[in-house]
């Protein structure tokens, strides 16, 4: 019998497993090149840092459900049973259960037993104040946390942009040096043959060969600044493994502000709820100067078996009024140090001011100067580009000599190279001004 019992067990428990299925679990895309618009989407909700805020906000609403519980009545319902033949307590279960006699003697009742329920009541309707501060600071911290997590979003999404121009630029750098190696290649093997035919000097030659391994090496160094860079905007990400593509052509490039106005920013926004949330905490802490009132009322039922099953029902109701003359100090401390925790507040809402508005003004600098570069290295490009193709033929020629030639390479390299960092800095230059500003770089 008990082998058949443990056989449907088993037979049913199978069934129930191939049943069950586990709860699909979200998953967010991840596409297989990146624009940057992707990108910031991607972070924001994946990055560490703003699953973290996010619990932040979470706490701080949990802090306004708990102060609220001040304002609600406090029902609390208790059950105890005990024995004892300890005069006082034995005299007060005699008369609890009224089951109290004249032939009983007050110095030795006996042995006695009870089972007490009591419901309690109770409830403050006066404080001086600090239920009502407490929640209005829970309030403003709440406020304070979902500000501080759009400046998390605003400065992941500058941060990612910036990675995301970063390797653009990289990726133009190796191009303009895989281009210079391509090109002194191509200018060594001239060399070469016009050193076999004896056109050219022995140290041209070499000059051309110690050239070219250069431009080798600077090329293996751009790479691995440019897999260094990839690296980078993985972990801002939230990935560790993958080889990320970024999308130029795909990308929404942000717009730039026209008035930028760091009032906007939620930072200051949320320095200023801090600054509330310790006028509040001034509010409470004064609270101590005042009594409280509170109204209470139980029910309490009481049971006994020792004394023919005697039993009692009570009530009891009123009103306490509670006031501290003196505790030491205690609250003009605490007053004392709400207000220095208020100042401080307020003055690091006034440097954050100061700060803030001088980062608009290095983004504005910074912008400008971009634009100009990106005018001046385009045209130096151009010029380098042709200086070079004409310098490849007065050389195949035998019209100049190899450390011109190189010369000639190393400045159309160096233009490629300053018209990549130029072109980045300058959607990195937009994207920091929009981050000044308080605004986000892909608006939802």
């Amino acid at each position: 019998m008990f082998d058949k019992r443990l056989s449907l067990i088993a037979l049913c428990s199978l069934l129930l497993l191939s049943l069950w299925k586990p709860p699909a679990q979200a998953q967010t895309t991840q596409p297989t090149r990146w624009t940057t618009q992707e990108a910031v989407r991607y972070a924001i909700e994946n990055s560490p840092n703003a699953q973290a805020a996010q619990h932040r906000i979470e706490s701080a609403e949990a802090d306004i459900r708990r102060a609220k519980a001040a304002f609600y009545p406090q029902l609390s319902v208790a059950g105890e049973y005990a024995r004892t033949n300890n005069p006082m307590y034995s005299f007060g279960n005699i008369l609890n259960q009224g089951v109290f006699s004249n032939s009983i003697d007050f110095n030795q009742p006996g042995l006695t037993d009870n089972l007490q329920l009591k419901a309690l009541l109770a409830y403050r309707f006066y404080n001086g104040g600090s239920d009502q501060a407490g929640l209005d600071m829970a309030h403003h911290r709440q406020q304070a946390a979902e500000l501080q997590q759009q400046s998390l979003h605003s400065q992941l999404g500058y941060t990612v942009v910036r990675a995301f121009f970063t390797i653009v630029q990289a990726e133009e750098t190796v191009q303009a040096r895989e281009s210079a190696v391509a090109s002194l290649a191509a200018s060594l093997k001239v060399a070469q043959a016009r050193f076999d035919e004896g056109d050219l000097l022995k140290e041209e030659l070499l000059n051309l060969q110690v050239q070219h391994s250069l431009a080798r090496e600077n090329l293996i160094q751009t790479q691995h600044g440019l897999a260094l860079a990839r690296r980078g905007f993985l972990n801002l990400l939230g990935l560790t493994t993958g080889e990320p593509e970024v999308d130029l052509a795909g990308s929404t490039f942000q717009q730039v502000p026209g008035t930028p106005d760091f009032h906007q920013r939620p930072e200051i926004n949320a320095m200023k709820a801090i600054v509330a949330s310790f006028e509040d905490g001034v509010r409470k802490s004064r609270a101590g100067y005042y009594p409280t009132a509170d109204a209470f009322g139980s029910y309490q039922i009481d049971k006994g078996y020792e004394l023919d099953e005697g039993s009692g029902n009570s009530w009891l109701a009123g009103v306490r009024v509670n006031m501290s003359l003196f505790n030491g100090h205690q609250t003009s401390a605490e007053v004392e140090r709400a207000k220095a925790q208020l100042a401080e507040a307020k003055k690091q809402l006034n440097q954050m001011e100061l700060a803030y508005n001088l980062e608009i003004e290095q983004a504005l600098l910074g912008l400008e100067q971009a634009e100009k570069r990106i005018q001046v290295t385009s045209q130096m490009v151009d010029s380098a580009i042709e200086s070079a193709r004409l310098s490849r033929e007065r050389f195949k020629e035998g019209l100049l000599l190899s450390s011109e030639l190189i010369d000639t390479e190393n400045r159309l390299t160096d233009a490629k190279v300053r018209n990549a960092v130029a072109n980045a800095e300058q959607r990195i230059a937009v994207a920091d001004l929009r981050r000044a500003a308080g605004l986000m770089q892909y608006p939802k």
